[in-house]
């Protein structure tokens, strides 16, 4: 039979305390991940942002899903905040380099390579990263499978290299990709915006974190990419108190 405790002896619970006092009750950022600088989006995913030298899904849902001009616009934002070129996998010649500039990707960073079928797109991704001096790797796809998927990802982990799916859902296809081997899964969506008659205001975003290994998925209203990448909280929503946690009950069986 053990001693009894010490009343002087601290408890686990307070050792935790101490531990988190004397760290200043935070854990370090981990210098692989990118912030968003949202703190519910940060909090949800491990590390405190986006994993980088990872491969990452994004894809637009709407009638506007084959365009995915914001899903674009949010990768654009990522890489902005990425030191050195940017290998962007083009899927046809519609991708508007201003816009990519408005988001902070200035097109003297991009070197577009114009692979116009799934088939060539996803060589030329693990091709490109392997080059270690690249920000980014971005690809435009319509369809991604497991297996090229698990080589995209291996491809990120060896070199370091972030890797982005830009899916661009044609007429008919289903409306989410299908399970593969990324980090993360995004969906944006555009959401309706503050303006007055004579100003519109920052475009905003519904973005859903549909998956995410080893974090939380989960769903926010943020305002667009600005000139730097940086998403943001709307004001309005940032001044509300936070809405009371719905327990989501499943059905057994």
């Amino acid at each position: 039979m053990p001693p009894p405790r010490s009343s002087d002896a601290p408890t686990l619970a307070e050792l935790r305390r101490l531990t988190d006092r004397a760290g200043g009750g935070r854990e370090a950022p981990d210098p692989r991940a990118l912030p968003f600088g949202v703190s519910g989006l940060d909090a949800a995913l491990p590390g405190g942002g986006l994993a980088l030298g990872a491969l990452h899904q994004i894809h637009e849902s709407g009638p506007r899903g084959r365009y995915a001009a914001a899903a674009v616009l949010f990768a654009g934002g990522i890489l902005a905040r990425l030191d050195g070129p940017v290998l962007w996998c083009l899927h046809s010649r519609d991708l508007f380099a201003p816009a990519l500039a408005r988001v902070g990707l200035h097109p003297d960073r991009v070197v577009y390579c114009e692979t116009w079928r799934d088939a060539e797109v996803l060589p030329a991704m693990e091709e490109g990263l392997r080059h270690r001096g690249l920000a980014g790797v971005v690809g435009e796809l319509t369809r991604m499978a497991l297996t090229p998927s698990r080589r995209l990802q291996l491809a990120a982990e060896g070199s370091g290299v972030t890797a982005l799916v830009v899916h661009r859902l044609c007429a008919g296809e289903a409306a989410e990709p299908e399970p593969s081997a990324a980090r993360t899964r995004w969906r944006v969506a555009p959401a309706p915006s503050e303006g007055t008659n004579r100003r519109m205001g920052r475009p905003r975003w519904r973005l859903d974190l549909q998956r995410c290994r080893g974090g939380a998925p989960g769903a926010w209203i943020v305002e667009a990419c600005d000139a730097q990448g940086r998403l943001a909280v709307p004001a309005v929503l940032a001044d509300r108190p936070a809405a009371p946690e719905r327990v989501q009950r499943r059905a057994a069986g």
